[in-house]
């Protein structure tokens, strides 16, 4: 079922729209030409944004952009970016679909993939976002030894992302089924945070092109 666009959604994007890049068509190529940052993240689906903001303050000279294809939640993600008057976030309201438009060919130097939706079935296989099709986008805009950092709680999608990963000729360089065992480590994730109290078991891998 499709989200209820909520009736003050606009207002509160107007007031974080220094933050909200309209037209990612027109900086492909130019990211950090146009913003004084020496590498430039990606996440794809940044939910309600707690990671993207712990991460970005971790790499003050790193510019993250994160997607989000639904704007009632991307809006917190603003909301809680420009609270914390955060300087190198930048935030598109569009699918991944559209990366080859908004990225040019080696301008990305690192994807974070965390939680994202695992489609189960047979049938949507291709709508996973470490499918063929998607894997074969973000090859064209990593540079060299770029890299793709994944997240999930489900093994099954994840025991396919690794096969995946792999038969698109990336390196998988680490690779865990229990990522906090031992304790937290790294930025979590509003999700990541949840699962964990509950004991659920984190996968992550990191591979490079």
């Amino acid at each position: 079922m499709r989200m209820r666009r909520k009736p003050n959604l606009d207002a509160r994007l107007d007031r974080c729209a220094h933050l909200l890049t309209l037209d990612p068509e027109s900086y492909r190529g130019r990211w950090l030409s146009k913003h004084p940052f020496k590498k430039l993240h990606i996440e794809l689906g940044c939910g309600k944004g707690l990671f993207t903001v712990e991460t970005a303050k971790s790499s003050p000279d790193v510019l993250l952009v994160a997607l989000e294809k639904t704007a009632n939640v991307m809006v917190i993600a603003l909301e809680l970016a420009q609270k914390q008057e955060m300087k190198n976030v930048r935030f598109i309201n569009a699918l991944a679909d559209n990366l080859d438009k908004f990225f040019a060919p080696g301008e990305v130097s690192r994807i974070y993939l965390n939680f994202s939706d695992p489609w189960p079935a047979k049938r949507h296989i291709k709508r996973r976002m470490t499918a063929p099709a998607f894997l074969a986008l973000y090859r064209q805009i990593l540079c060299p030894d770029g890299q793709i950092h994944f997240k999930t709680d489900n093994l099954p999608l994840f025991e396919y992302s690794v096969c995946a990963f792999e038969q698109a000729g990336f390196t998988v360089l680490e690779q865990t089924i229990d990522l906090h065992k031992d304790g937290p480590i790294g930025v979590m994730t509003d999700y990541e945070i949840k699962f964990h109290a509950q004991g659920v078991p984190i996968n992550k891998c990191i591979v490079s092109v």
